[in-house]
């Protein structure tokens, strides 16, 4: 019976620490999606710069996304850098995101028509410091041992359609 409380108990800690540990950097909601398609970038920002929280958001939008719109986000306020970045502001201490909390900052745009790797670059701005998750390795998408890792997202090609059943064939 101890044996079993304490593997619930061992089990219990895990599935609280996971989360954290999955969000140590800043990630795409979906790590993939079809080219050509409308795309909605949602970034999940699980922390601050250790505790100093999050005052600013600012993604470098890679070549071919396009028609970038931002969501807007209640208490903070958006720049447009033409087609090549947004960045989301806190409007006060207030409405900044305390580094024990989430939060995501959502941006749309169209993929282009060719498959292949996107990285969005994200500068995350603190109170006190900053995180430049910037960093794409430099053959493959493996973000393994690099400290900074840029948002990746896999543009894949189109499924190809399925090809209709004549009538005769029908049953």
């Amino acid at each position: 019976m101890k044996l079993l409380n304490i593997t619930k108990l061992i089990a219990a800690c895990a599935c609280i620490h996971w989360p954290i540990a999955s969000f140590s950097h800043i990630v795409l909601e979906n790590k993939s999606a079809t080219a050509g398609s409308t795309y909605k970038a949602v970034f999940q920002v699980g922390h601050g710069c250790g505790s100093s929280p999050t005052t600013a958001i600012a993604v470098q939008i890679p070549p071919g996304f396009q028609a970038v719109k931002p969501y807007a986000k209640a208490g903070w306020t958006i720049t447009m850098q033409g087609n090549t970045g947004v960045t989301w502001t806190a409007a006060s201490k207030e409405t900044a995101l305390p580094s024990a909390y989430f939060d995501e900052f959502i941006l749309r745009g169209k993929l282009p028509e060719a498959s292949g790797s996107m990285w969005f670059k994200v500068l995350q701005t603190c109170e006190n410091a900053s995180n430049d998750w910037a960093e794409v390795p430099v053959t493959g998408v493996s973000t393994k041992g690099l400290k900074s890792p840029a948002a990746l997202l896999e543009v894949t090609a189109p499924a190809a359609p399925v090809a209709a059943i004549p009538a005769e064939h029908k049953h």
